[in-house]
């Protein structure tokens, strides 16, 4: 840690450290406060929203920045989605063909509908409407990354030379509703429709009851790390191959597809240097992930510097209320009913919010606090991060230059 010119930057083990003891906090939040249990609110959000909150009275207080190093937790975010890649098998991805598509038609249609509305709101304030971009998937599908990549381009070629700070304000603000939205729109369409999973499987993300009893030993959690590293590094290769070629994609999404092509190509007598089967759907998967998934999260949410977003509070918080209420009407009326009104629907229906104003993480937390709550679904958690995972992020790169263009 050091202290220079009011900032006090944090380094990366006390980074990671203090991410764990946010994961805790939110932990003993949700035990304490039965909303936030009734309501499926992810562990991490709850405990990274009340440390920006503390951290933010710090600088109130004291004039003193929280900086923190986010190397790490980008590792954590390539160990969760290989995780999902090994949990896919050919015949989910099969079955969750349909879906997919349909799915991702919504979503897509959904990004234009985003932008449409971000460029209408800016219209009523000061300044170029084609800004209200920043509003839009640029920040909220897009998130931080699309945000910080895009402000230059808007700060160049419109002018708006706060357009970095616009962007990551509107990305913050939007993982936030997004954080909070997923729960309870599954929990209203559980409710009351009744929805139960069809039959009992094992989770995606953490470890159920029955199998915590059971224990995790050494070889087990040993076996996972290295199927996971496996995965890693061809995704690593396949990710600088497609590089060379032209196609820049994130390196979450080439280990989440190596993950897909290993499990699906290993047989199952395949010998193996630990002896056992490829550890596909195992506690020890589902365990890693869950760690993965909620540190990443924390550490994300607890680094937010909301001091930062107060003078662009006004303008900010108008285009996104009325962007949060057609994200939650458009899942209630659009994407329940078109993916079946079935439980599956239902937790995708908690996937979608955490994309819609979020980030993939938050659609995997948000689907992750409902299925530990109310059962598993594999077809969520198989079409979800395919498509705002991969097709998400193309069709926005085409997206916001069609926008730029023509608005």
């Amino acid at each position: 840690m050091e202290l220079t010119d009011g900032i006090l930057r944090i380094g990366e083990f006390f980074t990671v450290t203090l991410g764990i003891v946010v994961l805790f906090a939110g932990k003993r939040l949700n035990q304490a406060v039965s909303f936030l249990r009734e309501f499926s609110i992810p562990e991490p959000v709850t405990g990274g929203l009340v440390f920006s909150v503390l951290f933010a009275i710090v600088y109130a207080v004291s004039g003193v920045a929280v900086e923190f190093m986010l190397g790490a937790r980008d590792v954590l975010l390539v160990y969760f989605f290989t995780t999902i890649g090994i949990n896919a098998s050919l015949k989910d991805l099969l079955s969750g063909g349909k879906p997919l598509v349909i799915l991702l038609t919504i979503t897509i249609a959904y990004m234009v509908i985003q932008n449409l509305t971000a460029v209408t709101v800016a219209g009523f304030f000061d300044g170029p409407a084609v800004a209200g971009l920043l509003g839009g998937t640029v920040s909220l599908i897009g998130g931080h990354g699309t945000a910080i990549a895009w402000a230059p381009r808007f700060a160049e070629d419109l002018g708006i030379v706060n357009a970095m700070e616009i962007g990551i304000a509107c990305a913050t603000f939007g993982l936030i509703l997004a954080s909070l939205m997923g729960g309870p729109i599954a929990k209203f369409l559980i409710t009351r429709h009744k929805l139960t999973p069809d039959k009992a499987q094992a989770q995606d993300v953490g470890v159920s009851d029955e199998n915590a009893a059971k224990g995790i030993d050494a070889h087990d959690f040993l076996d996972a790390i290295l199927a996971i590293h496996i995965c890693a590094i061809v995704g690593l290769l396949l990710n600088e191959g497609l590089a060379e070629l032209g196609l820049k994609l994130p390196l979450f999404v080439t280990c989440l597809f190596a993950g897909i092509l290993i499990t699906n190509l290993i047989p199952d007598n395949f010998p193996r240097i630990s002896g056992t089967r490829w550890p596909s759907r195992t506690p020890s998967i589902a365990l890693i992930a869950e760690v993965a998934l909620g540190t990443f999260l924390a550490m994300s949410l607890m680094s937010m510097q909301l001091w930062t977003l107060i003078d662009l509070a006004g303008p900010i918080l108008t285009v996104l209320t009325i962007q949060f209420l057609i994200a939650v009407s458009v899942n209630l009326f659009i994407v329940f009913p078109a993916m079946g009104r079935t439980y599956d629907a239902a937790v995708v229906c908690a996937g979608f919010g955490g994309i819609s104003l979020g980030s993939t993480p938050t659609a995997m937390a948000n689907m992750s606090a409902v299925a530990q709550r109310y059962g598993a679904s594999h077809m969520a958690f198989i079409i979800v991060p395919l498509v705002c995972a991969f097709f998400i992020d193309l069709v926005n790169a085409l997206l916001i230059p069609f926008f730029l263009a023509n608005f």
